[in-house]
Parts: C-alpha cells; structure tokens; sequence
C-alpha cells in the first residue's frame, strides 16, 4: 500500500508541521512497492539507452524520466517529447530552448541526446540522479493529492535556492521562474497578482514581478534565495495568500494550483 502524506491543516501550519516531519514522511513514502519497483526498472535499463527513440519507446523508462523533471503529464505525448531529446541544448533554435517552459531544457540537457558526444545515460551515477528527482517529485505528488498548494510550497522550496545557485543574471532568473508554471504562480499569489498579468509584454512582467519583489521582500534580487530564511518568508507569504483567498472563497486557489502542477507546459 502506497504511504499517504500527513498533513494535519492547511496554510502555514500545516506546511510546519510537513517540514518537521518531512525525513520520516519521505522515508516512509520511498518504502512503497510500486515505487520500489519502478526505480529498480530504471536503475537497470537506463544504461542501456543509447538514444531518444529508446528512451520514449519504453513507458516506464520514460514515466520515471519525465517525473524526474515534473512532466509526467506528458508522458503520451512522445513525439514532442522525442524532439526536445533529440534537438538537445546546444543549438539556439533548439526546441527546449524555444519553450516557455524551461523544465523541458533540464530534462534534455541532462539526458545528452542531442550532441556527437554519447548520451549521458551510461555516465556514473547517472541513474541515482535522476532517481533522486523522481522519488522526490513523486512524494511532492502525493503531498499534492492532500493540499495543492503545500505541493506548490515545496516546488518553491526546493526549486529557488537551486535557481539562485546557478549563477544566472537577474534577467534570465526571473525568466526561469515565469517560465516554470508552479513557480510563477506561487509569486504570482505571493505579489497579489492576477494570472490575467501573462497576457501583457514580458519586459512588462519582468518590471511587475521585480518591483513586486522589491515590495513584499525587499530586493528584487533572485539570488537572495540562496538564504533559507528569504525561501522560507516567501512560502509564508504565499500559503498565507493562498490560505486568505480560499477561505474568502475568491478562487479556488487550490483547483488552480492543481491544474498548473498536473499540466504544467
């Protein structure tokens, strides 16, 4: 029987009491048969694959693949899914260089299909990589199927301090974050702004959420998450909102929430 996430109450203190016993909750989620058995399949297959067309042909392959980056919802989709491997990276006009959504380069930069070079799959400690983003991804799932929007919190948690690491210009990090639906929304909610505010200009959403930013946590500066506290103020901040706005019935913050983290891209 699959282990079910335990989370007492919504809003701040039910994301409190998920921190504190995350180590336990996790370890006892990594113990279910099924996911035993799926990380087993992939552990000894994936060495094997040597290009896109492998990878996409096998569905179980491919389900632990995609959720290792939070795309298993397009796990039918295996034509596009086989393009954004084989284009790779590396190219301008790459397709998962071209995509709003810029989990789609994650996840082909990290397989390598697309160079002269062997694809990455035969590397050491290859398989344990993604491995450790699938189990997470899928405990944040089951935690998702209780609250959505504690889902939302841990894709923030987890997803900003590795953003603020990478060493990108303040411009291209914020454009990772527009360009990551469960990121954009937990600011979009955080900034009491509208969903409505993606249908104007980039450079007007980047002037928006950046002057947002400099309000509600005093910088503008995405590598400020590199500090655990600055994280932790901004998921106080958007669990709070999100906690407000369902209870004032205003939306349905949590059916959204869903929708963006089941059909993200």
């Amino acid at each position: 029987m699959t282990y079910q996430p335990v989370i007492p109450s919504s809003g701040y203190s039910g994301w409190t009491f998920l921190n504190r016993t995350m180590a336990e909750q996790s370890a006892a989620f990594s113990q279910s048969p099924a996911l035993e058995r799926d990380m087993e399949y992939f552990r000894e297959r994936i060495g094997q694959v040597k290009t896109a067309d492998e990878l996409v042909k096998d569905y179980r392959l491919l389900r632990v693949a995609l959720g290792a980056f939070g795309l298993q919802q397009d796990i039918q989709n295996k034509a596009f899914i086989k393009r954004v491997l084989e284009d790779g990276v590396v190219a301008d006009d790459a397709l998962a260089n071209r995509l709003t959504d810029k989990r789609y380069r994650a996840f082909s930069e990290a397989f390598g299909f697309g160079t002269t070079l062997p694809p990455k799959t035969g590397y050491p400690g290859f398989a344990n990589k993604i491995l450790s983003g699938f189990e997470r991804q899928e405990f944040e799932i089951a935690v998702g199927d209780q609250d959505a929007d504690m889902r939302l919190a841990l894709t923030a948690a987890r997803e900003l301090p590795e953003i603020a690491a990478r060493g990108l210009s303040n411009d291209a990090a914020w454009l990772t974050v527009l360009g990551n639906p469960p990121l954009r929304r937990v600011f979009e909610t955080a900034f009491s702004l509208p969903a409505s505010i993606g249908g104007i200009s980039l450079d007007q959403q980047l002037t928006t959420f950046r002057d947002r930013a400099d309000q509600v946590l005093g910088s503008a500066d995405l590598s400020q998450f590199s500090d655990p506290i600055v994280t932790e103020n901004l998921v106080q901040t958007f669990l709070s909102r999100a906690l407000i706005a369902n209870i004032g019935g205003v939306s349905t913050s949590a059916s959204i929430a869903l929708t963006l983290l089941q059909g993200a891209g």
